[in-house]
């Protein structure tokens, strides 16, 4: 049974404040969540890794590997 649009009542109680609300803009320009960075990966490379923790391991390999070739040729 479908409910009349002009009979529907508002449900949403005085309490919920939702003037102040931001909404996510959508494009390079919106801001950050919760911190994370969202990089999108092209898709030959986006093959080789399943999810987040494997590049993070790999990137982190690569920083290692190359602070320490730095400090032996230093």
């Amino acid at each position: 049974m479908k409910k009349d649009k002009a009979k529907m009542q508002d449900d949403l109680l005085p309490e919920y404040d939702l003037k102040k609300l931001r909404l996510r803009k959508v494009g390079p320009g919106r801001k950050s969540f919760g911190g994370k960075l969202v990089i999108q990966l092209e898709p030959d490379v986006a093959e080789v890794f399943p999810d987040a923790a494997s590049v993070n391991e790999a990137l982190r390999l690569l920083i290692r590997v190359t602070k320490e070739n730095n400090a032996v040729l230093h």
